[in-house]
């Protein structure tokens, strides 16, 4: 039988025990069978082994394993459209994130590019969408902006060009970034 530990993530494989009998024999093999089947929905176990692969192995690789944003910067705050998250570095460090967020929707596509920072204001209304609250606002590019809103990130169908976060992650985008921190947009939204 696999012994294990469970952690945040997972289970973390020790080593293999031989059958044992007893109530905490029988008490480790339902934790270990229970979080390795969890774990093989998510596509991470292969014959019983954790192995790399999925969301997880992507993720402990790193936002930027595709070499998208770039490490030459400084701090920047790095926008990927094609897996809707975003993240800050410093190099080649992560300081903030990723994070799930919801960009442009067709007809208004969050742009591409390398921008800055150029306006931030924390309590900012919409001039152009009805005064709606727009939290956190951090804007880097003609009129869009990090900020708050009130849905899922996962609401369709996006917003009209801005980055949307959640309340709490645009609270604590603000307290990241900074007036001319550059921002490297990239990819593409599915469906735009």
């Amino acid at each position: 039988m696999l012994e294990g530990r469970v952690q945040e993530g997972g289970v973390q494989p020790t080593r293999r025990v031989r059958r044992a009998g007893g109530r905490l024999a029988g008490l480790r093999r339902a934790v270990v069978l229970l979080a390795v089947a969890g774990m093989a929905a998510a596509g991470i176990v292969t014959g019983g082994i954790v192995a790399g692969g999925g969301a997880r192995a992507q993720a402990a690789a790193g936002p930027n394993a595709s070499g998208r944003c770039p490490t030459t910067q400084g701090r920047i705050a790095c926008v990927d459209l094609t897996h809707q998250r975003m993240w800050v570095q410093v190099g080649s460090r992560v300081v903030f994130g990723p994070v799930p967020v919801r960009t442009g929707r067709r007809g208004h596509v969050t742009r591409t590019g390398l921008w800055h920072v150029y306006w931030r204001d924390a309590h900012h209304r919409s001039s152009l969408y009805g005064g709606v609250a727009m939290p956190y606002s951090q804007f880097f590019s003609g009129g869009e902006a990090f900020h708050a809103v009130q849905e899922a990130m996962s609401t369709p169908p996006g917003s009209h060009g801005c980055v949307n976060l959640s309340n709490r992650d645009a609270r604590a985008l603000w307290g990241v970034l900074r007036l001319h921190d550059p921002v490297e947009v990239f990819g593409r939204k599915p469906g735009t």
